[in-house]
């Protein structure tokens, strides 16, 4: 199995990202006005990878990017509409689960990256409330896409400041691409 084919990974990390916005495109979205908003979540997240990539440390860039799209995932959510009641138990979900796995991550960040911790904490809150929009959206395409970025996201974290495992950079890939692929089905339903 190949690994850390940089070479690869700078050609197909961005080409997925830019196969997922043309189907976003030709998708005809069931809620007008989520479209343009996913488009632009996928825009930022390619721009997130890029960041990512880059041989720099251009982890806060990246960190913001990913942030703005998933800004933009909660807003395209927000115009499928969803009650209060929906949204508040929505985010008393993901909250549980953030109460779990935040108390290493964090730790770690305050340790090792104390400067990352502002950072880091906007980003948890941000991705906590892209998963609780798809949530209270009730689409399982969306709820299954939004966990599945939400998963790597978490392994990406303990990856970098945790407890890095040979396995984990392939599950981070696959859980991204995929749960793109479904917040992006997510427009036809």
């Amino acid at each position: 199995m190949a690994r850390d084919n940089k070479p690869v990974e700078y050609v197909c990390k961005p080409a997925v990202m830019v196969a997922l916005v043309v189907v976003a495109l030709v998708l005809h979205p069931t809620h007008a006005g989520r479209h343009d908003w996913f488009v632009a979540a996928l825009v930022l997240s390619m721009l997130g990878d890029i960041f990512l990539m880059l041989p720099r440390d251009m982890f806060v860039a990246g960190l913001a990017s990913f942030l703005l799209a998933h800004l933009a995932y909660v807003v395209g959510f927000r115009v499928h509409g969803g009650s209060a009641v929906e949204w508040v138990l929505a985010a008393a979900g993901v909250l549980v689960v953030d109460a779990v796995l935040a108390g290493p991550v964090l730790g770690a960040v305050r340790r090792r990256h104390a400067d990352l911790l502002v950072p880091v904490v906007a980003y948890m809150v941000v991705i906590s409330a892209m998963v609780s929009a798809a949530v209270a959206t009730g689409i399982a395409v969306a709820i299954v896409g939004a966990l599945l970025f939400f998963a790597s996201d978490t392994l990406i974290a303990w990856n970098r400041f945790v407890d890095a495992r040979p396995w984990m950079p392939l599950a981070i890939i696959v859980t991204y691409h995929v749960g793109q692929a479904g917040l992006v089905l997510s427009l036809a339903r």
